[in-house]
């Protein structure tokens, strides 16, 4: 395998599991714990990639699904790889895929916050809508969300897409469950991500001796099994000394839809079987209070929709909480959004003009909206690293829980 891909700990926090390190691709390091923004379709709406660069940003995350529906694989490794394609300056990740077995088959869109203690079923579908995935032990059928055809991902066709893609950082395809799916589901659908994790392993290392000419890949496996413990601890154990082809996983992310309540219980779980020594990324948290908990549990990376998502529906962060700007409170309120911030937003507008601008029905809204909130999640976990670094974590998250007072959900793409 090339090389071009590595992790470094830097810093532990004791006698716990979280820590500081570094993570090293092609296209640049990332200092960690991080949050990766997410770019779904190789953009993060309303915002120029520039921008994201400006706000702190280390890397994005863009969804292979969407790319290989439009505009395709082939023209982003046409135009040298996802990166070059949308001038990015960094690292990138892709998701799989796997989340669209979830979203698009339950029809559940973004949500990963569920209750456990609900419903079981195995056929379980959101209101009005229809079953756009249909999975078998060999992959996934999807009906596409934009014209109606048909395609089929098996584990190479994600590896396949993937590698075209390009990014520093791709996933195993996994099939991603629901909290209301049976024991029994869950069981049946662990064992065909273990399955299709052996042989993304296989495909991963085909194509990367067959595509010698370009920048190292890092594979991540990813880790399901819901709310349930012994099946959590037997899928890391599995993916964690998986070999195949001569190689391992390079990292692994930790996904499926979470409890909130055991969110922290169930990253433990996962991190105390994973090896120390290889990057975990935790995929579609990225609600605040929901970070520290899983950087205080071993998370080093993080992606989420959640930031820009909100930003379009005026809701914005402070240090003290979540409030919608548009608001009739904010007509005239000519402070900043959050006083402590120094995002390009807050250094030259007020919250009366980003309220106007909603309300006007401005597309800038949007825009300035964004860049706060990526920014304000950015610097967050960066404040965490280096409280890490500095040795007093417990304090720092200790002071910012106990002034933001907002409970708010977390989404994934």
């Amino acid at each position: 395998m090339k090389s071009g891909f590595s992790f470094e700990i830097n810093k532990t926090v004791e006698g716990g599991l979280g820590r500081a390190g570094t993570i090293s691709t092609p296209h640049g390091e990332i200092a960690t714990p991080a949050f990766i923004p997410v770019g779904t379709k190789a953009s993060v709406k309303s915002v120029l990639p520039g921008s994201m660069k400006e706000l702190g940003a280390q890397a994005l995350l863009a969804n292979a699904y969407h790319l290989y529906l439009q505009p395709g694989p082939d023209v982003i490794d046409e135009a040298g790889g996802l990166a070059q394609f949308m001038n990015w300056q960094g690292p990138t990740f892709t998701d799989s895929g796997g989340f669209q077995v979830l979203s698009l088959g339950v029809g559940f869109k973004k949500v990963l916050a569920m209750d456990s203690k609900t419903f079981r079923s195995d056929q379980v579908i959101a209101g009005n809508k229809e079953r756009l995935a249909h999975v078998d032990d060999d992959g996934v059928t999807f009906k596409s969300h934009l014209d109606g055809s048909m395609h089929r991902f098996t584990s190479e066709i994600s590896m396949q897409i993937q590698h075209k893609i390009g990014a520093d950082i791709i996933f195993a395809f996994d099939e991603c469950t629901t909290l209301h799916n049976t024991r029994p589901y869950q069981e049946l659908a662990l064992e065909r991500t273990h399955d299709w994790a052996i042989r993304c392993l296989d495909e991963h290392k085909r194509l990367t001796d067959v595509r010698s000419d370009k920048p190292n890949q890092a594979l991540f496996g990813v880790i399901q099994g819901a709310q349930y413990e012994d099946l959590r601890k037997e899928a890391a154990a599995d993916l964690g000394s998986m070999q195949s082809s001569g190689i391992g996983f390079d990292g692994f992310g930790i996904g499926g839809a979470l409890d909130k309540d055991s969110l922290g219980t169930i990253v433990g779980w996962v991190n105390s079987v994973l090896p120390e020594n290889k990057p975990k990324h935790l995929l579609g948290i990225g609600a605040p209070e929901d970070l520290f908990v899983g950087v205080e549990n071993g998370i080093d990376t993080f992606d989420c929709v959640l930031a820009s998502r909100i930003a379009r529906t005026s809701a914005v962060y402070t240090m003290t909480g979540r409030f919608n700007v548009s608001n009739a409170p904010y007509v005239r309120d000519f402070n900043p959004i959050d006083d402590e911030c120094d995002c390009y937003t807050c250094a030259n507008y007020t919250r009366a003009y980003l309220c106007h601008l909603f309300r006007g029905k401005e597309m800038v809204a949007a825009t300035l909206a964004t860049i706060h909130n990526e920014r304000f999640v950015v610097r967050l976990v960066d404040r965490m690293r280096q409280a890490i670094i500095d040795g007093d974590f417990k304090e720092m998250k200790d002071e910012f829980l106990g002034r933001y007072k907002h409970k708010s959900g977390q989404s994934r793409d």
